[in-house]
């Protein structure tokens, strides 16, 4: 369906024109290893990424993520907010070594509800 709304564009456009199309893609989910408590406790984890990359970093807590906000920026990348749930974390180019960063986080699960913060370590290598 997309090609064919590309395609009626280019022939709205006619062949003297250039149409630029880009399909932005989303960074793949972080690989890592995080010891989950519940709503009102706090999480640490460990993740890995390569130096310049990006990975999606989702709050994985059981329930609903009502707020967030990062707590602690990392060192050596740059952390985003993409939506209550979910950041990206990009790894600084041309760097290898550890980085760190926290989201304090409050949502509300089956079991309990309150605020929590996730500490992260990173391996950038």
């Amino acid at each position: 369906m997309r090609t064919a709304k590309v395609g009626a564009l280019l022939l709205i456009l006619g062949p003297t024109s250039v149409a630029s199309v880009s399909f932005a893609r989303a960074a793949p989910d972080c690989p890592i290893s995080v010891t989950l408590a519940d709503w009102g406790e706090n999480s640490t984890g460990d993740l890995t990424v390569a130096p310049g990359e990006s990975c999606q970093f989702p709050i994985k807590l059981t329930g609903t993520v009502s707020s967030s906000d990062i707590s602690q920026k990392p060192g050596h990348g740059k952390l985003k907010k993409i939506n209550a749930s979910t950041y990206q974390y990009t790894a600084k180019a041309r760097y290898k070594g550890n980085d760190a960063f926290a989201i304090t986080a409050t949502g509300k699960g089956q079991k309990a509800s309150g605020t929590s913060v996730i500490t992260m370590q990173v391996t950038i290598k």
